[in-house]
């Protein structure tokens, strides 16, 4: 019940601020730290008082020795009696409660939830970016940085909590001590903290820069080979297992070099550091015994000179590590940043509706996109497609038919003009009414690495078994669905397709695909080469499945194949991005332009055809 109690004072699943992640890194970390003020005020009172109990033992070890020298035995507990028994619960109740208290809120508070909760809005965070983010990075980098960011984050939070009180109350009480004691005392521990605080000063800022480099290199490392491993087929059907060993070890060497400089700093700074400390020890000592030997100080105030310059020393050795813990996880924090911190490019207004869709027509008016080019891929393209007609995007590699599409579903925003269905800016709309009203069959279908049915209800979720088999049938994947099974034993709907589906074909894949988007039956419906995978005998097969699919909606075809297209009410010829021909398969054969070209390259072969 009370680990349970700890553990439950953060939420790990809260919603995020609604401003984005910050750039900066103190501003970055104080946006998490925030959601967690009383825990984190709770630690910080925690950790005075832990710091405190510790330099009151040593106050204890020389006020015994004093009351020792100067009270005889038999008479030491009757005289000290309730001093001692404070010091006794000191010791035995007080340091042990506190210091379970300081680790019920670091490992059972923050640890875990606070942890996962800067993963879990980083994950939201991500998600929402814009197609064009993730084409821009590797997936394993995002998704390293994306993991390593919160405990790093929570470790050098907590560690600066601890360090900064360990060091104030050591240093400040010492200080106090031995001024009580005799002023001389001071000089030693003055002097040390100077040089303390210098070498900290020249060695953090460097150790800094080294940790986020390192960090760098180790994401870029991470990238590579999450790269390699998901397109492990390409690089056993190339061959080029040696330069892809090249590759990865570029990217290891560069880890390597940069954990070398890393660890020559924090070397050097150990080296200058212990040497201080044994200068320290030996002064303090020395001084305390001098004095002591003209008379001026108690033998107390030596043993507590000496514990406390030997505690002073390992504290000190403590801080080193704990200063390179911390800079080297701001380093992974400010890495990671990288990735959590840039702006979303597609983004809903404020003020955004949700999409209703009575007709299903659908209009680009003067569109302008050029993916942050100054120009180039579709400028001024107008096209309207009108309630429940079926139109097919023609033209060669490179015309624009799969930007223009990615335009409707909104994957990124126009430089300029609107496209508008049934009157409604798609701009002002929110991004997932637009896409819940919008199916989708693409040429390289992607399954996620869970079950068919998993796959299957991001069409419809909560469809039932029933539902699923009439759209298993309809897509013709009845045939192989049941005989499928994974390495867990699971099999029919339950089986597991791998990352990316890649225990299926390419077929099996598509008929999911279009099963899928049977069960979530849109009003629009985009068909991006959706039979391109399929075998000339399974198109024909689920042909009739297909114009079921399409029947009573809008219609936006691509296809290279000009014969899965033709039938279609209308076809639409681009070329570097503007509309050359519109026309029914026999205008445009007849009108001998570039789909009459297209056509005779199909039909009749490459050789001797004009």
């Amino acid at each position: 019940m009370l680990f349970r109690r700890f553990e439950n004072l953060i939420d790990a699943f809260q919603d995020a601020p609604k401003n984005p992640p910050p750039d900066g890194i103190l501003r970055f970390y104080f946006y998490y730290i925030r959601q967690v003020w009383p825990v984190f005020a709770v630690l910080i009172v925690v950790g005075l008082v832990v710091a405190l109990i510790d330099v009151a033992l040593f106050s204890f070890l020389g006020r015994l020795v004093d009351l020792a020298q100067a009270t005889p035995s038999s008479d030491f507990f009757r005289q000290h009696g309730p001093e001692l028994l404070w010091m006794a619960v000191v010791a035995v109740i007080l340091r042990p409660l506190f210091n379970a208290l300081h680790d019920l809120l670091v490992h059972q508070t923050l640890a875990p939830s606070m942890t996962n909760m800067i993963r879990w809005q980083n994950h939201r965070h991500v998600l929402r970016q814009s197609l064009n983010f993730f084409q821009s990075d590797f997936s394993g980098r995002i998704a390293q940085r994306i993991m390593q960011t919160g405990p790093a984050l929570r470790d050098s939070a907590v560690q600066v909590v601890d360090a900064l009180w360990h060091v104030v109350i050591y240093a400040g009480s010492a200080l106090f001590l031995f001024a009580e004691a005799d002023w001389r005392l001071v000089i030693p521990l003055a002097l040390w903290i100077v040089c303390y605080i210098a070498a900290l000063r020249y060695f953090v800022p460097r150790i800094k820069r080294s940790a986020t480099a390192a960090s760098a290199a180790r994401s870029k490392l991470m990238g590579r080979v999450v790269d390699g491993y998901t397109n492990i087929a390409t690089l056993k059907l190339f061959a080029h297992t040696q330069d892809e060993e090249r590759y990865a070890r570029t990217a290891m060497g560069e880890v390597i070099e940069r954990f070398r400089q890393q660890s020559r700093r924090v070397s050097a700074m150990d080296i200058c550091i212990i040497s201080m400390n044994g200068v320290l020890i030996v002064g303090t000592t020395g001084l305390a015994l001098w004095l002591w030997s003209n008379g001026q100080i108690s033998v107390g105030a030596i043993a507590l000179a000496t514990a406390l310059v030997i505690r002073i020393n390992n504290m000190a050795g403590w801080i080193m590590w704990v200063v390179n813990g911390i800079f080297e996880n701001i380093g992974i924090v400010q890495d990671g940043m990288h990735t959590v911190v840039q702006p979303i490019a597609v983004v809903d207004r404020d003020d955004a509706r949700a999409l209703t869709v009575e007709h299903g027509q659908v209009r680009f008016e003067d569109i302008h996109f050029h993916y942050g080019k100054r120009s180039g891929i579709i400028a001024g393209l107008d096209l309207e497609v009108r309630a429940g007609e079926k139109i097919g995007l023609v033209g060669p590699s490179g015309a624009g038919k799969s930007t223009l599409v990615n335009l409707l579903l909104r994957l990124y925003d126009l430089q300029s003009g609107r496209i508008l269905i049934d009157g409604q800016d798609i701009a002002t709309l929110s991004q997932e009414s637009l896409r819940a009203n919008i199916g989708v069959v693409t040429q390289d279908t992607s399954l996620l690495h869970r079950s068919i049915r998993d796959n299957l209800l991001y069409g419809r979720p909560g469809a039932s078994d029933e539902e699923l088999w009439e759209a298993i049938r309809k897509a013709r994947a009845d045939e192989f669905i049941p005989q499928l099974s994974d390495a867990e034993g699971r099999t029919g709907l339950d089986a597991h397709v791998g990352e990316r589906g890649v225990k299926l074909s390419g077929g099996q894949r598509q008929r999911i695909a279009i099963a899928r988007v049977l069960l979530k039956d849109a009003p629009i419906l985009i068909m991006d080469e959706a039979t391109s995978a399929l075998d000339s005998e399974v198109e024909a097969a689920i042909q009739e499945s297909l114009e079921t699919l399409m029947k009573g909606k809008t219609v936006i075809a691509i296809a290279h194949r000009l014969s899965t297209i033709a039938r279609l009410d209308r076809l639409v010829v681009l070329d570097k991005g503007r509309i050359v021909e519109t026309g029914n398969h026999a205008e445009l054969v007849a009108a001998g332009g570039l789909y009459a070209r297209l056509w005779a390259h199909q039909t009749g072969g490459f050789v001797g055809i004009d």
